[in-house]
Parts: C-alpha cells; structure tokens; sequence
C-alpha cells in the first residue's frame, strides 16, 4: 500500500512536471509568433525616403557641417572628385553610399505645415547621390524637432522626420577620409643598415659594424619614432616638390635596411625642408604624399 501511494506520487509529479514543460514550450513558441508578427509590422509600417542599393549609387555630394565634399565611382573604385589623385580610403565613402540609400522616416508628415515651417526652404544640410542610370536624388535637411531631422526630397511634397543619426557616416573631414602608408616597425634589433645621402656625400651606419653601435641604436630610435599620421599635401605634383625641399637636387635621402620575418626590407626616406613649426617635409618610397615629422625625430634619423 505504501509503495502504491509513493507510485502515485512520482506518477503525479510526472505528470505536473510534463504539463509544466508543454506550457513552456507553448509560451516560447507564442512569444515567437508574436515577436516575428512585431517585426512583419515594423516593417510594413517603415517609410523610405531613399531606398537605392549602395553598389548603384556613382556619385555622392553632400555638406553636413564639414564643407562640400564631392565622389564620384569608376570601374567600382571610388574617387575625390576635384583630386583624383587624393588617397581615398574606400570603406568610407562605401558607407556613405549605404547610408545615403537607405533612408528610413520615423515618421512621415501628412497635412502639415508649410516647408518654411520646418526650415526646408532653407536647408542646413543637402545630400546628392545619382545612380548608374543617371538618376539623380537630393535630400534636404531641415530644423531638427527632438534627436529627428525635418527631410524632403527635392521637387518632393512629402515631409519627414528622421534621425539624426543618419548623418553620422557622412560626418567626416577630407583628412579622416585619407589613406596614409603603412611604415614598418624598425628598431635598434632589426635595424642592418642605415645610408644617407646629402649634397653627394654619403654616410652608412652598419649594424656589423661594432664601433657603430651607439649611432646604430640612435638612427634606430629615430627610425622607429617616426608616425604617418600628418600630411601636407595629399598627391604633391613634381613642380611642386621645390617648396619642400623634396626635390632630388635638394632632399635628403635615407636608406634603411632592416629584417622583417627574417627578410631583408629597403626603406626609403626622402627629408626636405622645415615648416617653421618645428616639423620636416618628408615622404616615403614612391609615395605622393607629404608627410610632417618633427624635427627632432628626423634629426635622431640624420644623428645630428
């Protein structure tokens, strides 16, 4: 009898326990069903103000607070218009593109105001894009109302609002936009060799060399001090090499030998003049920008 009762008992937590877990799994799968019906309405209730795949768009142009920048796509390389040459880093107008194309309302505005009412007749901020087709699409930028912006399509009648968050791909200056060149790491311990030349003459610093130790671990510091992080001039032409002092006749050119993976690497640095602001004019291997270095670095570099 007593076994019988305690039968029963674990046959009744059995099934206390089965129905438990059956309304688990009806709950998890209803609040499935609910979330993806949440989302289904989401997006159907999701107004576009812009809706053009980023691999169409050809040409952006726009002004959000950091003046007019300008790009333009060829052979799916993007450029800066006014300087084809300008090291453009290409994630950054690729994201514009995305960003630009996908604009999504918050809200759009039916019966509402006049558009100098919400400053549109004047706006703060314009974005340009045109795709493969030659279709062009203007966006203007009007008062904000909150954290959202007043937007209409030129030659539109549609007001909307929308975050202001959408132009934060676009907030960037020409300078944040460049792609500087990589610079080794170099180091009194991979350093082999080191040759400047100035006026024709020649001067090396061998790391084989034991009398040279102390200038090795000089230029060494020097050499591996040194940031590409400011440039004067993006893509110098070579008429303009002589305000530099980059010209051939007049530069400094530094040779630096080093190992790399346990191979031997060449290094080239051309130094030119000074800026006045305690900086040198230098450039890199076959590079077209201009950098500044401090005079200091280069003078550990030159080890005077």
């Amino acid at each position: 009898m007593v076994q019988e009762e305690k039968s029963m008992r674990k046959n009744k937590g059995a099934v206390i326990l089965l129905v438990i877990l059956v309304l688990l799994v009806a709950v998890y799968f209803g609040l499935r069903t609910w979330n993806a019906r949440q989302e289904k309405k989401e997006e159907a209730a999701a107004v576009n103000v812009t809706d053009t795949p980023a691999d169409e768009i050809v040409s952006l142009k726009f002004d959000v607070g950091n003046g007019d920048l300008e790009f333009n796509k060829e052979d799916d390389q993007w450029y800066y218009t006014p300087d084809k040459d300008f090291p453009l880093k290409q994630s950054y107008p690729e994201d514009m593109a995305g960003a630009v194309g996908n604009i999504t309302a918050d809200r759009e505005l039916k019966d509402g105001d006049s558009i100098e009412d919400y400053g549109l007749d004047d706006p703060v901020y314009t974005i340009e894009y045109t795709d493969a087709d030659g279709n062009g699409t203007k966006i203007l930028f009007g008062n904000m109302t909150g954290d959202d912006y007043y937007v209409m399509q030129s030659g539109g009648d549609i007001v909307y609002t929308v975050s202001s968050s959408v132009i934060d791909p676009l907030n960037h200056t020409l300078d944040d936009m460049a792609q500087l060149d990589d610079y080794p790491s170099i180091g009194s311990g991979n350093l082999v060799k080191e040759v400047i030349t100035q006026n024709g003459e020649t001067t090396t610093y061998d790391s084989e060399d034991e009398d040279q130790t102390e200038d090795i671990a000089a230029v060494a510091g020097g050499l591996g001090a040194v940031t590409l992080s400011e440039a004067a001039d993006y893509s110098v032409e070579d008429n303009d090499l002589p305000v530099y002092g980059l010209d051939e006749d007049s530069r400094i050119t530094v040779e630096a030998t080093y190992t790399q993976d346990d191979e031997e690497q060449l290094l080239t640095l051309y130094i030119g003049n000074e800026d006045g602001s305690g900086n040198r004019y230098v450039m890199i291997n076959d590079s077209r920008i201009v950098y500044l270095i401090s005079d200091e670095i280069c003078d550990n570099i030159l080890n005077v």
